[in-house]
């Protein structure tokens, strides 16, 4: 069974749009596998990758130091991502994000670079619509002087294939 997270409504399509929209829903389950590039002083019961999706206002995910944190995701099977939700605890975002995605046994390539705010409110950003198996998200330029990044809400967006 998946995890559902609540999702902003999204505009439609305009009233002269020849295809209708197609239904966006949380992309992320119990069986997509998450690995990301640290976990602050290796504390993974305080600080680890399932913070990010586990609702709560308390609690999140914090990288250790270093210049690129990442998290990748793999999808049980494809999806087509369309949003990305993340919220960050001010201080401690990424100026840069880079989206890569692949299919199974193929090299994951760029889908979209995002350049969030340093803020600790919800960010919503539209992405290229992609049908993959696999998403990465590099966080490649960290407000925080020694690269550490904190997330306390990371949501994947889109159509289950």
């Amino acid at each position: 069974m998946c995890v559902r997270a609540a999702a902003s409504p999204q505009p439609g399509p305009s009233p002269g749009a020849a295809r209708a929209a197609m239904p966006v829903e949380p992309l992320v389950c119990a069986h997509t596998a998450t690995r990301v590039s640290s976990v602050l002083h290796r504390d993974v019961k305080h600080f680890g990758k399932q913070h990010l999706f586990d609702g709560s206002e308390e609690t999140c995910w914090n990288s250790d130091q270093g210049t690129s944190q990442w998290v990748t995701l793999d999808f049980p099977r494809p999806v087509k991502v369309s949003q990305l939700h993340i919220q960050f605890q001010g201080g401690f975002s990424s100026r840069l994000c880079t989206l890569e995605g692949c299919r199974t046994g193929e090299e994951l390539v760029k889908i979209s670079e995002l350049y969030p705010q340093d803020s600790h409110a919800m960010q919503r950003f539209q992405v290229q619509e992609t049908v993959l198996d696999k998403l990465k998200i590099t966080f490649g330029s960290s407000t925080d002087f020694f690269g550490r990044v904190v997330v306390y809400h990371l949501g994947v967006l889109g159509e289950r294939l």
